[in-house]
């Protein structure tokens, strides 16, 4: 029998006033010159910093159990975090990214 382990997919969209306003300029992260917003995510998110950027999110991991960021991916418009007690691949058709469904769905 398979053991249940947690796994969580989270979209955070860039170039909203959200995303903008998660970095002030005494983060050093934030002040680096010429650097894009999710470059400045992604190196806050592998940093630790999801709990202050998305308390929400973390207050819904159950007690006792450990989740770690296995994988960031880019795109367009939002960064895709995939979290969880172990490294599994995501099941597309379940998947909240866009990229990752949409081909899934059926045409008729």
């Amino acid at each position: 029998m398979k053991a249940n382990s947690t796994q969580m997919e989270v979209i955070i969209l860039t170039g909203t006033s959200f995303s903008a306003s998660q970095f002030s300029d005494k983060n050093e992260t934030a002040s680096k010159p010429g650097r894009s917003e999710k470059e400045i995510l992604t190196e806050a998110c592998w940093n630790g910093l999801l709990p202050e950027i998305l308390p929400e999110i973390c207050e819904q991991i159950p007690a006792g159990k450990k989740i770690y960021l296995w994988e960031i991916k880019e795109a367009d418009a939002f960064i895709e975090l995939e979290l969880g007690e172990l490294q599994e691949s995501t099941d597309r058709y379940f998947s909240i990214n866009p990229y990752s469904f949409v081909p899934e769905q059926p045409l008729s």
